[in-house]
């Protein structure tokens, strides 16, 4: 068996990191290494050849969701007229259903908070996350309003919503949070 050419090995570190990413947000941190190799189409012995350590990928999981949700939110900002109109459909999206339901391509602050809050204090995955939870809560902040209760707003919503997924309840949750930040809503 030969020898992966560095293109070849690039390609296969990125699909170990969005598979990676995917799992995080949806499993959490705790996959195992061969779980997680095995998704991504690939051996178990080919993560060390790739990765230092599972906390080495959790740290380059962690910038890769963080990145997808900024592309989401430009491309949102892509779609709409005004800032205002793009961040109410990006609420609209992310109090949703079909949000509630995705999480593995779902976002990250609420995907990933419970296995950050585990992470020692000076971690990189500590660190990309508190910067994506602040730029975020920036991006959300309405002309005349607060980003951060926003955020708050939506984060719990959408873990309550999935935490009672198949009752009334959840669907109530996600809509009571969207008619809560919706102007005049």
């Amino acid at each position: 068996m030969g020898r992966v050419s560095q293109a070849q090995a690039q390609e296969n570190r990125q699909r170990i990191v969005d598979t990676a990413s995917r799992l995080f947000r949806e499993q959490g941190t705790h996959v195992s290494v061969a779980d997680l190799m095995k998704a991504a189409g690939m051996t178990h012995g080919g993560f060390y050849k790739q990765f230092a350590s599972k906390d080495a990928l959790v740290d380059e999981a962690t910038a890769h969701a963080f990145g997808e949700l900024t592309e989401h939110r430009t491309a949102e900002l892509g779609r709409h007229a005004g800032r205002e109109e793009a961040r109410q459909a990006f609420v609209d999206a992310y109090l949703s259903v079909e949000h509630r339901d995705g999480a593995a391509d779902g976002c990250p602050v609420a995907g990933l908070a419970a296995d950050v809050a585990r992470t020692s204090g000076d971690s990189e995955a500590r660190r990309v996350y508190a910067e994506g939870v602040g730029d975020f809560a920036e991006w959300l902040a309405p002309k005349d309003g607060d980003g951060i209760a926003q955020l708050c707003t939506m984060i719990g919503a959408l873990l309550l919503a999935r935490a009672t997924e198949g009752s009334p309840l959840s669907e109530k949750i996600l809509t009571a949070a969207r008619d809560a930040l919706t102007p005049g809503g």
